[in-house]
């Protein structure tokens, strides 16, 4: 075990978050937490780590075991060099090596059968395993190679944190944590101020992590890579589900359909219940077996069924139809003081276009919303609208010039049109503003909340062109599936600034990557595709960059044709092999999915009188329903090893 939360309830005033919350990490595992907004998700991560008291309860940590925590924002570093920053934050070298001499003598002292002879052997281990890593000699390039992971550059490294940004200074938090090590990782949003490319080298990074990972994460694509069960906060209590991220949120749908039919059915048997009570309880022959029936009825545990709001979608507004062209650079030049982040530079975006924009943080993805919305003009060049275009921009800056002391509701009715307002309060339920919600002053809202607003009143503009820059950093699974439908169904081009691979692959047809000191690269097709190019791009370029002689003639000798009839060779032979195993796993899924569905009839049977009466038909279904967690146990372990397989599969190289 690496560490255990056991009966944890956190309270503020009338509003419960969880109660009596109880579940087991085990080593090495890596887990996501789920749940709604407000489910308590990072309140329990501030739990483990010891920075929010729990009301009861307590949180088992193994002895001397370290927990590491990224918290969302919040953090700021100064006064030392960033690689020294890193170096500084491992302990010193002379403390590990006076607390394994402490474990020494104590492990002299105590005899083998002692129970805490193995406890101290591994501990002893674990510190000369951090003290080699810490060793001068290997501790400095590691900590090299995870600021490069990250995206720092080799010029950064002597810079003083406090010259980084917002966003850079939770890389750094990141960065430390992964040279500590420490033997519990807990990551709140940790893809949130991180581009493509540093996700994806964390990604690979946290793969081979020794220790126990915790995630928070509304990136589906980085989950189903990591993660191999999920732990959902829902109505104050852990549910469990084993499986990857997309496992979850299918199988969660699965059993709140069941739990509802459970509850509908158990309604009616009560209400039959009720109604043979009322029949009979005055009549004489029938009055014992009525006084029974009351009394089983008090008994039953009535079924929760979630209260959950009707399944909400959004269309935009209609507006007038564009030209061929949407908007139109023309040698475009931009800088800030020495650094260029254009330079003549031509783009031209085309009717029909959905476009990612990515790149590192710095290189100008921003700069360039506010080039092409117009609310910021090029150093020279020119940049014209096509006929009729209508823009609709969303930038994070906007909600800061939001009025504080209107509602929610005010200010977003204020930004609609004629037409629009009829569906606000369908839209601002849609982003998670619910109830009494949109009755709250933005000037008590948090910044994830106003960034919400923004985007309502943004949405609820005409517009043919649309202009997004990181929408949905602040939104659910739910309000990002809304805006997912919304854009996929949308007639008009746009432009999303984005990180989130699982949101932007089934929306975009073009690619516009920005790199510093260089003009930006147009790729076509969606971002898992452009990620597949450049690291396939990488990959030939190290090929050639090779000093085996041999190996680079024989690359020269073979045609790009046979090498494309080789490639598609292999990718058949691999696809035949997984073809059979993913209808193996779909088959195992539905097994899954038919157990639980049965459990939740059993659990709906044994709520009713005449079944509790009938100890033979307990019985059965008593055993039954052991029986299917057994077996589900055996699917879950069948399901685990497929999927492995096919992962494994699927990652191979193809050359």
């Amino acid at each position: 075990m690496e560490f255990a939360v056991q009966g944890l309830r956190v309270a503020y005033g009338a509003r419960v978050l969880f109660d009596e919350l109880s579940f087991v990490v085990e080593r090495g595992e890596r887990v996501a937490f789920a749940g709604h907004n407000g489910a308590g998700k990072s309140t329990l991560m501030k739990c483990i780590v010891g920075d929010i008291q729990p009301d009861a309860g307590r949180i088992i940590l193994p002895h001397r075991t370290r927990v590491g925590y990224l918290p969302q924002e919040g953090i700021h570093l100064s006064g030392t060099p960033l690689l020294q920053e890193l170096l500084n934050s491992v302990g010193s070298i002379t403390e590990i090596s006076r607390q394994i001499n402490i474990l020494s003598a104590e492990l002299q002292r105590m005899k083998p059968d002692n129970p805490a002879y193995s406890d101290t052997v591994e501990e002893l281990g674990r510190l000369e395993l951090i003290l080699q890593g810490h060793d001068a000699h290997s501790l400095r390039p590691r900590a090299e190679t995870i600021l490069r992971g990250l995206g720092f550059s080799e010029e950064d490294f002597t810079r003083d944190c406090g010259e980084f940004s917002g966003g850079w200074q939770m890389r750094i938090a990141l960065a430390k944590l992964l040279l500590q090590e420490p033997e519990i990782l807990l990551l709140d949003e940790p893809t949130n101020h991180l581009d493509l490319q540093s996700q994806r080298w964390m990604e690979h990074y946290l793969r081979g992590y020794r220790g126990a990972i915790c995630m928070i994460s509304h990136d589906v694509a980085l989950l189903d890579s990591l993660v191999s069960r999920t732990i959902a906060l829902h109505h104050g209590r852990a549910e469990e589900y084993a499986g990857n991220f997309s496992y979850y949120l299918k199988e969660s749908a699965a059993r709140r359909e069941a739990r509802k039919k459970a509850a509908k059915n158990q309604r009616k048997q009560i209400e039959k219940t009720r109604a043979f009570i009322d029949r009979f309880r005055y009549k004489a022959s029938k009055a014992a077996q009525a006084q029974s029936r009351l009394k089983q009825l008090e008994k039953i545990e009535l079924i929760e069924e979630e209260n959950e709001e009707d399944v909400m979608s959004f269309h935009f507004p209609p507006a007038p139809a564009g030209g061929a062209t949407v908007v139109e650079m023309q040698k475009v030049w931009k800088a800030y003081g020495d650094i260029c982040l254009l330079k003549d530079f031509d783009f031209r975006m085309e009717k029909g276009d959905r476009i990612a924009i990515v790149g590192v943080n710095g290189a100008g993805k921003s700069t360039f919303s506010r080039l092409i919305s117009m609310t910021e003009a090029p150093d020279l060049g020119e940049i014209k609208f096509g006929h009729h275009t209508r823009v609709a921009f969303f930038s994070q800056t906007h909600a800061d010039v939001l009025d504080s002391t209107q509602t929610v509701l005010e200010c977003v009715e204020r930004a609609a049109s004629r037409e629009t307002l009829p569906i606000v309060r369908n839209i601002l339920g849609c982003f998670l503003f619910r109830g009494d919600d949109v009755f709250k002053r933005i000037g008590v809202l948090s910044g994830g909340e106003k960034s919400r607003v923004a985007l309502v009143c943004m949405l609820l503009h005409p517009a043919n062109f649309l202009i997004m820059d990181e929408p949905t950093n602040h939104l659910d699974f739910e309000s990002q599936d809304v805006l997912r439908q919304a854009l996929a169904e949308y007639p008009g081009s746009f432009c999303i600034v984005s990180h989130n691979r699982s949101f932007l692959d089934p929306l975009v047809n073009k690619v516009l990557e920005f790199r510093p000191g260089s003009n930006p690269r147009l790729f076509y097709g969606n971002v898992s595709q452009y990620l597949e190019k450049v690291e396939a791009d990488a990959a030939r370029n190290s090929d050639f960059s090779d000093k085996s002689a041999p190996k680079v003639l024989r690359l020269a000798e073979k045609s790009r044709q046979a090498l494309r009839r080789e490639r598609a060779q292999e990718r058949e032979r691999i696809a035949r092999i997984i073809k059979p195993l993913q209808n193996e796993l779909k088959k195992t899924e539905e097994d899954i999915a038919a157990h639980d569905a049965r459990k939740f009839e059993i659990t709906e049977q044994l709520g009713n009188p005449d079944v509790t009466s009938d100890a033979d038909l307990l019985r059965t279904l008593t055993e039954e329903y052991a029986q299917l967690e057994c077996e589900n146990e055996s699917l879950f372990t069948h399901w685990a090893e497929l999927s492995e397989e096919i992962d494994r599969l699927t990652s191979a190289p193809t050359e």
